[in-house]
Parts: structure tokens; C-alpha cells; sequence
């Protein structure tokens, strides 16, 4: 075979292998928080309604504290008091680490996640989806119940 042809075929190669990849739209982990990428690796851990842990499980509020907290940062336990404790931002501003939240039950700030970034959010959804699980805010729902964006820092 010639150079090209087999050029050709190693293009052809990778490129069937890159459609194989498991989160192609995050961008390298040099542009994701370290909170970030200690919520990542808890993808999969249980939903449990109250509770904060690896080994009971997460609610989205209990998630997201607990990641925090790793990070030597102290949240409030409830996504209502995340969302008054923490400076708002502009949902342009927003950046790997950054909270975003939602009204999912007709009350305002009602759902939390850490945003990840190219519009991915990683959070404990509910019962129904039963774990910790990375979605896009470009989902219908999401978009719909958006209400805002916080960033948590030590004080």
C-alpha cells in the first residue's frame, strides 16, 4: 500500500474511534475546576433524598455541599440558602465550577448542579434518574426551569 491509502485508512480509523468517546463535548480536564473533576468522579453515586455522601447517596443540594466542602469551602445545606449566600453571575460569565439552578417544582430555587462547561451540568437530578448524571442546559427542560448562576468561593 502507498502512503496515502494508508493515511486515508488511519484518518478513516480514528475518526470511527472518536465517535466512540464518552464525553465528547468536555473540553481537557486543564479547563475544568477541581471541583469539577471531584463531581465528575462521583458520577453514578445513588440519588437519596437528604443525604450528603458517597455512601448514602445525594440529593442535589447534599451533592453539591459535599463537593464543596472537599474543597475547604462551607455551603449552606439547602439550594434556596446556596442561592442567597452566593453572588449571583450572568449565565454568559459562567465557568466549570460555577452553580446553576432551577425551578423545577414551581418553587423558586428548588434544583442545583456544577456546571461543567460547553453547557454540561453535572448534578443528582431525582428519584426517577436514581444517580449523580451529567446534563446539558441546552435541554429542553433544563432551559425552561433555568433561573440562575452562582459561584462559590472561600470567604
Amino acid at each position: 500500500m502507498n502512503s496515502t491509502v494508508i493515511g486515508f485508512l488511519l484518518l478513516a480509523i480514528l475518526s470511527l474511534l472518536s465517535g466512540c468517546a464518552t464525553t465528547p463535548d468536555i473540553k481537557p480536564s486543564t479547563q475544568i475546576s477541581p471541583a469539577t473533576h471531584l463531581a465528575l468522579s462521583l458520577q453514578g453515586t445513588p440519588y437519596r433524598y437528604g443525604k450528603a455522601s458517597p455512601e448514602e447517596g445525594f440529593d442535589c443540594s447534599g451533592f453539591v455541599k459535599y463537593v464543596y466542602e472537599k474543597q475547604g469551602i462551607n455551603l449552606p445545606r439547602t439550594v434556596k440558602d446556596m442561592a442567597t449566600y452566593l453572588p449571583q453571575i450572568p449565565k454568559d460569565d459562567i465557568i466549570s465550577g460555577d452553580l446553576v439552578f432551577f425551578n423545577t417544582d414551581e418553587q423558586s430555587f428548588s434544583h442545583v448542579g456544577i456546571y461543567i462547561n460547553n453547557d454540561k451540568f453535572i448534578h443528582a437530578p431525582s428519584q426517577k434518574t436514581g444517580k449523580v448524571l451529567v446534563s446539558s442546559l441546552n435541554n429542553q427542560y433544563w432551559q425552561k426551569h433555568y433561573i440562575g448562576a452562582r459561584r462559590p468561593r472561600k470567604h
